[in-house]
């Protein structure tokens, strides 16, 4: 999905979009009220922050299913580079490459004729190992299509389609949507349409985020495909390539950087408040001093995704997790931790029903 460049005269039918996988929608049970499941959905899509994020590419070789899912070493370069974008905005979140399966929660073919499409956020987690969590379908080499990495990679952070933000107020020509979009190179039944371009997302997704309609998650439109509001509908909407200002804005506020050296210590049988709000995250360093099982618990009503690392090496490795949204239950991690060895629990905080009343222990 590379940008239309100023002055271009391309129009809205010639563009290759990214059409987004339908997951179905998180049910919860009847005592999990409306403020709260939206706190739980609005959150939970998003990884922890700090999380190391390994990305695969499948070869020709790895299975006779994924034969054809194989990219040029040229296009995986111009993804390799999308991540590093991404990562010298100074966030916490971290991206290596691996040559594991099983090891990847990104995991990237080149399926021609595919489409291009990612899994959001933590939605990546419930694909298996041998399947594609995200999909080049065409030739990446291309100018300008490195836009086209930077927005399935923004997907796979959390992040979703900018024109489909609730606050944007587009009202959509829908027929001429529906018929550009009918044609090559898309050629999207109006079920996919509706679902990538005339659906809006709902409102606690973006979080009173103001629209940008300069957002590297966001599609060009050509003006006959927009009613309102103006000038947008005389003139059409075209982002400026690469990521806006908001986006860098936005993806730093939600995955800060990282200083572990400021991280406090979670100590034996020591009940620690969480003190942060719902969205945010707290962070904790363990240095056990004797080998043996241990658990670390959350405490309170609230809801929350609880993970484990270690340090090895000097990178976070992840160890275990929990996530005890929309149940009645704490997040509860146990294991065997070694002396000596240094680990980091990082807690994300979806809704609290006390504010300051979350705590965290170990023992």
């Amino acid at each position: 999905m590379a940008k239309k460049k100023q002055g271009s005269s391309k129009s809205t039918q010639e563009y290759k979009y990214c059409a987004l996988p339908q997951v179905a929608k998180r049910e919860f049970s009847p005592s999990v009220g409306p403020d709260r499941a939206n706190l739980i959905l609005n959150n939970s899509k998003k990884w922890v922050n700090g999380t190391v994020l390994h990305y695969y590419f499948f070869t020709a070789d790895d299975t006779r299913l994924a034969k054809d899912w194989g990219g040029t070493e040229a296009e995986k370069d111009v993804v390799r580079n999308a991540f590093e974008i991404w990562k010298n905005l100074g966030i916490g979140l971290e991206f290596k490459e691996t040559n594991l399966q099983s090891e990847a929660e990104i995991r990237i073919g080149f399926l021609t004729g595919d489409g291009s499409w990612s899994y959001i956020g933590r939605d990546n987690l419930l694909v298996a190992n041998n399947q594609r969590t995200m999909n080049f379908g065409w030739d990446l080499t291309l100018e300008g299509e490195i836009d086209t990495a930077l927005h399935e990679i923004g997907h796979a952070m959390g992040f979703p389609h900018e024109h489909q933000n609730p606050n944007a107020g587009i009202e959509w020509n829908k027929e001429a949507v529906y018929t550009a979009l009918a044609k090559p190179p898309n050629n999207w039944d109006r079920d996919k349409t509706h679902h990538n371009i005339i659906r809006k997302i709902d409102a606690y997704t973006v979080k009173g985020s103001m629209w940008d309609p300069d957002s590297i998650m966001h599609y060009p439109f050509e003006p006959e495909l927009i009613n309102a509001p103006e000038p947008h509908a005389t003139d059409g909407i075209n982002p400026a390539p690469g990521l806006s200002t908001r986006d860098k804005v936005w993806v730093r506020a939600f995955y800060k950087p990282l200083n572990p050296e400021k991280f406090p210590q979670l100590r034996i049988l020591e009940s620690v408040k969480l003190a942060i709000l719902e969205g945010e995250q707290s962070n904790y360093i363990i240095e056990p001093d004797a080998t043996r099982d241990y658990t670390i618990q959350t405490f309170g009503t609230s809801d929350t995704v609880m993970v484990l690392f270690e340090e090895v090496n000097g990178i976070m490795r992840y160890v275990q997790g929990d996530d005890d949204s929309g149940e009645d239950r704490n997040a509860s991690i146990t294991w065997k931790l070694f002396q000596g060895r240094r680990y980091i629990i990082r807690i994300r905080l979806f809704f609290e029903n006390r504010t300051g009343e979350t705590a965290v222990m170990l023992w």
